[in-house]
Formats: structure tokens, C-alpha cells, sequence
């Protein structure tokens, strides 16, 4: 079904193993060139602060399967007695909780044929069953240069909104950062070839695009081919001026099959 198209994956090198094979068992050339590289956050009060606010929070959010590893790497547990809810807006980072040990029926995550995989489906499956003054924790990460897209808090931020309004208090903690790769010569100019060859870019983030922009200010994105995994995504995509995109769900199947509409 790939037909050998030439795929570049950008999503963290964490992230990726189950896309790379999937595509490449369906005949696709893949290239996978992170634009996020994942890093610990080295903060000494960050142990006291995830059980603090762990302890008091009527559900914690994993923004992504990261935010699952480097939480409890730092040394969150699940603790099979409370009542605390674990939320997810993915599969994957759904599998990562489940991995960690967090009962399947603590968890609240859009199901697998849901139309997307945001935040506002997840609230369609939460909103109906907090309780107002008890606190709300999200877990996500931090860009190492504090330039966060503004696109890519979008999610977030909306989330935190209905929530507030819902007399919920919320408190956020950064468990990992993400940084922006460094690339040599040749990686640049590589990446510049496949701005106008026809290889077809995959960014399940808009901090990958920005990250991009940054590598590569001067390229000129007008002939590239792009997927984006979310509407927010491919606003930024729009933004640094890809020439053709399409919109699809963030799960390598998808992937797939949207390759057939970029021609």
C-alpha cells in the first residue's frame, strides 16, 4: 500500500519504533528524523511536588506517552486504592499508563475509533464526573528555550479552560523538556532536498515545525508534501507555508492510507 513513498517521520525517537515498522512493513521508505529530542527535567523539588499534587487530585493528565515515562521515572506510583482518574488523549499514551501498571478501568481515554484524538474529546468522556475545588494535575513538558508554540498550548489551554470554569482548580508540572535537535551540513542539506523531491513529511507536533523553522530558516516550503495528525498541527503547517497537506488521526494506519490523497 506504501508503494516505496519516501515517509520522514519527526516524532520523538520514544515515540516512533510502532510507526517506523508499520509503515516500512507496508512498503514504505522511511526516514525517521526527530524534531523533538526528549529530555529529563533536573529539578530537585519535582519528586515532592508529583506526590504532593498527585495525592490531592481527583485525576492526573498525561499529555503524551513522555509525560507517562519521565513521570514515573521521577517517581509517581499508581496507587491501586485511591480513587485519582488517569487521563489520556491517545492510544499510545493510553498503552504507556497501562504498561506502568494503572488499572484499564481507571483510565479515560478516547476510544480506539474515535473521530481524533485531542483534549476535547477527552472532556466529552470527563466533564460529567468531577467534583469542583478538587484539583486536576497535568502532567506535560517544557521546551528547553521556553519558546513554546502558541498553537501547541492550544489543546492545553482549552482544557485548562473548561475545567476552571468548572470550578476545578488545576495545577500543571513540566516532567520532561523538549529540545531542538542539532543537525549538521548533512542533515541540512538532506532535509532541504526533501522540501521539493516528493517525500512526504509526517508531524504529529507543531513544536516539530517550529523546530524545522529553526533548523532550516531559508528553506521555502511551498513544493513540500506534509500529513499533520491534528487541525492545530496543520495551522502551523499552513503558517510555515507547505505547499500540499493533508489532515489525519495520530496513529501510523492513518498515516498510510493518507498517503494515497498526496500525489
Amino acid at each position: 500500500m506504501g508503494h516505496g513513498r519516501r515517509v520522514i517521520l519527526t516524532r520523538p525517537s520514544s515515540d516512533s519504533q510502532a510507526w517506523v515498522s508499520g509503515l516500512q512493513a507496508a512498503g514504505c521508505q522511511v526516514l525517521h528524523w526527530p524534531l523533538i529530542e526528549i529530555a529529563p527535567v533536573h529539578h530537585p523539588a519535582l519528586l515532592h511536588d508529583l506526590v504532593t499534587n498527585a495525592a490531592t487530585s481527583q485525576a492526573i493528565m498525561f499529555v503524551s506517552r513522555n509525560a507517562v515515562t519521565h513521570a514515573f521515572a521521577a517517581g509517581l506510583g499508581f496507587d491501586p486504592h485511591s480513587g485519582t482518574r488517569y487521563w489520556a488523549t491517545g492510544p499510545g499514551t493510553q498503552q504507556a499508563l497501562l504498561e506502568k501498571g494503572v488499572f484499564a478501568e481507571r483510565i479515560d481515554a478516547p476510544s480506539a475509533d474515535a473521530a481524533q484524538f485531542d483534549t476535547e474529546a477527552l472532556w466529552q468522556l470527563v466533564k460529567h464526573r468531577l467534583h469542583a475545588d478538587q484539583q486536576v494535575l497535568i502532567l506535560r513538558g517544557a521546551d528547553a528555550d521556553q519558546s513554546e508554540s502558541a498553537i501547541e498550548g492550544v489543546g492545553r489551554d482549552w482544557l485548562m479552560q473548561q475545567l476552571q470554569q468548572a470550578g476545578v482548580p488545576v495545577t500543571t508540572l513540566a516532567v520532561y523538556q523538549r529540545v531542538c535537535p542539532r543537525w549538521d551540513d548533512a542533515q541540512r542539506t538532506s532535509a532541504t532536498t526533501a522540501s521539493t523531491d516528493g517525500s512526504v513529511w509526517v508531524f504529529t507536533s507543531s513544536q516539530a515545525l517550529a523546530h524545522l523553522k529553526q533548523l532550516l530558516p531559508s528553506v521555502k516550503w511551498d513544493a513540500a508534501m506534509a500529513i499533520a495528525t491534528h487541525d492545530r498541527i496543520a495551522q502551523a503547517a499552513t503558517q510555515m507555508g507547505m505547499g500540499k497537506l493533508v489532515v489525519c488521526k495520530p496513529v501510523w494506519k492513518a498515516v498510510l492510507s493518507s498517503l494515497e490523497s498526496l500525489t
